[in-house]
């Protein structure tokens, strides 16, 4: 039984719906396309272009002559291969960036929210404490007055006699 190589764990959820819950397909595509736009396969397509041409000139092997029939025949069959492909892999890359932006913006509508609560509960935090404070100065005129009376029915022996 062959097994099959694990796949990568995402916690984004658009990387979860891009990349696990994609149909073979689009993986496929995704993976063709990544191959197809990288330097190892230019190079490696520049090698075999190359080694058709000398191989066929040089004449170690002669099946596509001089004008390279064949070898534009494989190059027409890769370009009908490729443009879908490369079309299906920006659809899913401009699919997966309106699922990024959508994320965004939920994401963004949550901490908006979130500072909203905070700000609410700033506000109300400074409300007690200005309440507290004319609450602290009702009682220090209070006490002040209440000293001064004191004070005064003492017969003023206070530090101003």
């Amino acid at each position: 039984m062959r097994s099959h190589p694990p796949r990568r764990a995402f916690r984004h959820p658009v990387n979860v719906a891009m990349d696990i819950d994609a149909p073979l397909g689009a993986r496929i595509a995704d993976r063709v396309t990544g191959f197809l736009g990288s330097w190892r396969f230019l190079v490696i397509q520049s090698i075999l272009v190359v080694l058709w041409i000398a191989g066929n000139i040089v004449l170690l092997f002669h099946f596509d002559p001089y004008p390279f029939i064949l070898l534009n025949l494989a190059f027409s069959t890769q370009a009908a291969y490729a443009a879908p492909l490369i079309l299906l892999a920006g659809n899913r890359a401009s699919q997966r960036d309106r699922l990024t932006l959508e994320h965004a913006a939920s994401q963004s509508d949550v901490e908006e929210t979130q500072n909203e609560q905070l700000l609410n509960g700033n506000r109300e935090i400074l409300e007690r404490v200005v309440r507290l404070e004319e609450t602290i100065l009702a009682l220090e005129v209070s006490i002040v007055a209440a000293i001064g009376r004191i004070e005064h029915a003492e017969g003023g022996t206070g530090p101003s006699s």
